[in-house]
């Protein structure tokens, strides 16, 4: 295990943490086989975590995918809550476990149900599309989920003139951007009344606490002390951001771009742990570094914690239903758009 790290990480992890995190990962193997477990991993996992014990990595695409289709008895999800939920959703007879119960998401925390039940009085009829970063509950009330990769291809697909797109504010206004439609962010109050005439996209103004904080001004001053270098932005980043940017896709849309073209140098605009496990996986390319702030909520997703989590059962994931039943036609319906 320690080589197998080692081979990977050696210019992006001490040797001394390399060491004492392959005993962990050694452990946590022997675990897995003992629980007949599966073990997904995040593309924001750190590095040693995610170079060691994951059966499969990706985005929250594919990793529904492998949780939906995974014959084991207990999934372990080093993701953040509404993932391990969503695994849950379309695995309801296996155990779902989360190893930190501190890992939620300040976008799916931005919206409730009932905030979904508001808008849709407010506007009847409305299709409406949940970004996967949302909890069971929302993705209830939702007709058809969508992940930053599929977005645009989840709204098309729904043929409506107007849509409902939750909770991410920076990633409706660049879907809205791509497909052409004019976006409005409706009031909720009691008693309030919005006089906008002309929409075609409804949004909400949540944000991801990490993807925000990325500016144009922080491009502009990379650009400057390296010309040649290529720019890639996740589409939770704001849309001027997005635009100063060279790409911009999905956390796998991402890394397949890096390691598919041949610019000398990269800047990842997204969580800085996947800087880093783009780095390891492209040991002849430089990337530049404009670390933020990990995310505080993947951040709590140790090796020591998924051992744990094995160990003991922690934390399980448990939904209602009723919610679940609901939920799954919303998930199910954008993982067959793809």
């Amino acid at each position: 295990m320690y080589e197998k790290m080692k081979a990977k990480l050696e210019r992006i992890v001490p040797d001394v943490e390399l060491r004492y995190k392959a005993e962990i990962a050694v452990e946590i193997e022997a675990l897995k086989k003992a629980r007949n477990a599966v073990i997904l991993g995040h593309n924001y996992m750190e590095p040693a975590l995610f170079y060691s014990i994951p059966d499969f990595t990706g985005d929250s695409l594919d990793l529904s995918r492998k949780a939906a289709q995974t014959d084991k008895d207990i999934i372990v999800f080093c993701g953040v809550r509404f993932m391990a939920e969503t695994a849950k959703i379309l695995n309801p007879t296996k155990m779902v476990l989360l190893p930190s119960d501190r890992a939620g998401c300040s976008l799916a925390s931005s919206i409730t149900a009932e905030d979904v039940r508001a808008l849709k009085r407010r506007f009847p009829g409305v299709p409406v599309v949940s970004y996967v970063n949302t909890y069971a509950d929302v993705k209830a009330e939702s007709d058809i989920c969508c992940t930053s990769s599929n977005a645009i291809a989840v709204v098309e697909s729904l043929k409506s003139d107007t849509v409902i797109f939750l909770p991410d504010e920076y990633l409706a206004r660049n879907v809205a951007r791509e497909t052409g439609k004019h976006i409005i962010f409706p009031t909720l109050q009691p008693g309030v009344e919005d006089t906008i005439l002309d929409y075609q996209m409804i949004g909400w103004h949540g944000r991801c606490e990490v993807h925000e904080k990325f500016t144009v001004q922080d491009i502009q001053a990379v650009r400057a002390q390296f010309p040649d270098v290529v720019v890639l932005a996740h589409p939770e980043c704001s849309p001027d951001v997005v635009e100063a940017a060279d790409f911009s896709g999905s956390t796998n849309a991402m890394i397949r771009y890096v390691r598919e073209s041949r610019a000398a140098r990269y800047l990842v605009l997204t969580e800085c742990a996947m800087g880093d496990n783009i780095a390891a996986a492209n040991p002849d390319k430089e990337m530049l570094r404009l670390c933020m702030v990990r995310c505080p909520h993947m951040n709590t997703i140790t090796l020591e914690e998924t051992r744990d989590a094995l160990k003991f059962n922690r934390y399980v994931i448990e939904l209602d239903e009723g919610i679940r039943q609901r939920a799954y036609r919303a998930v199910q319906r954008m993982i067959e758009i793809g």
